[in-house]
């Protein structure tokens, strides 16, 4: 079945190289020529474009599964509204009226909650940080697209797994870590994350919500405690960030995470249901 991907990163790559085992057809949307080269050996049909800017995609009849999972380059001239709000509906506007799903790759970012309280998919979205305003927008505008009814968004907590572990270096190196202690993370590694993309695609019928999590959330000093002691480093310090302003802005938002209806609906089972299992994968694979 023919599969396009908007955003094939850290996480599409993944879903795309599952999808190619099972014998579909994927396609993938880059802004960069050589990017698409790669794709080309992987097997995946590239379509060189970019969604903050006019892109065009090839006549196709149907998409059984689009997947948009486009994350924001800090090094581009672009801002997130250009690339989350204006780069979406530029794409929504280019598909196809025949599409199975589309699966859209949000953020936990969309609650701004700061006293550690609970959340789920219901929990009233009033986000502090202009990240998490920028991913609200998108998802209400898909919401009132006309295809909103074939959509399932994915609240995903933060994603971390293989390269891909917040500050390792600097509790490597006994360097103090700029950010509060006392705030919660939550987390979901990148091969969890991926599961639920999948099973997105086959278990639930559009429209559909759900918030992707480990359901485990742990503050950062506990976090980093936990990774040191896999790493055989020394107990991370905190201090106060280069630039506090960017620093209060990120660790405002302290909220856990709940996710009963994704392990009642979609993911029965987690391969990492914790951050300690997790990191313990990373640390065992470097």
């Amino acid at each position: 079945m023919p599969k396009l991907i908007i955003g094939c990163g850290y996480v599409g790559c993944r879903v795309a190289r599952r999808w190619l085992e099972q014998g579909d057809q994927v396609s993938a949307l880059t802004r960069k020529p050589a990017r698409a080269a790669e794709f080309a050996e992987l097997g995946i049909s590239p379509i060189v474009g970019d969604v903050a800017q006019s892109l065009q995609f090839p006549p196709v009849d149907a998409w059984d599964t689009i997947l948009y999972a486009v994350g924001f380059d800090r090094r581009s001239e672009y801002s997130m509204e250009d690339v989350y709000v204006d780069g979406l509906a530029r794409v929504l506007d280019q598909l196809p009226e025949r599409i199975g799903r589309l699966i859209y790759v949000s953020s936990t970012g969309v609650y701004g909650q700061t006293d550690g309280e609970w959340v789920d998919e219901d929990s009233p979205c009033r986000p502090q940080r202009a990240g998490g305003k920028v991913v609200l927008a998108a998802e209400r505008l898909l919401a009132q697209h006309r295809l909103g009814p074939r959509a399932i968004v994915l609240r995903l907590a933060g994603i971390y797994g293989p390269d891909r572990v917040p500050r390792i270096r600097d509790v490597r190196e006994g360097n103090p870590l700029p950010a509060a202690s006392g705030s919660y993370l939550n987390l979901i590694h990148v091969d969890d994350a991926v599961t639920a993309i999948l099973a997105a695609e086959r278990t639930v019928e559009p429209p559909a919500r759900f918030v992707i999590s480990d359901g485990c959330p742990v503050l950062r000093a506990e976090f980093y405690r936990e990774l040191a002691g896999q790493l055989g480093a020394a107990t991370p310090q905190f201090a106060a960030a280069a630039h506090p302003g960017a620093a209060a802005q990120r660790d405002l938002s302290s909220k856990r995470v709940r996710n009963a209806r994704m392990l009642d609906e979609l993911v029965a089972r987690l391969r990492y249901p914790s951050y300690r299992e997790g990191l313990a994968s990373v640390v065992d694979a470097e």
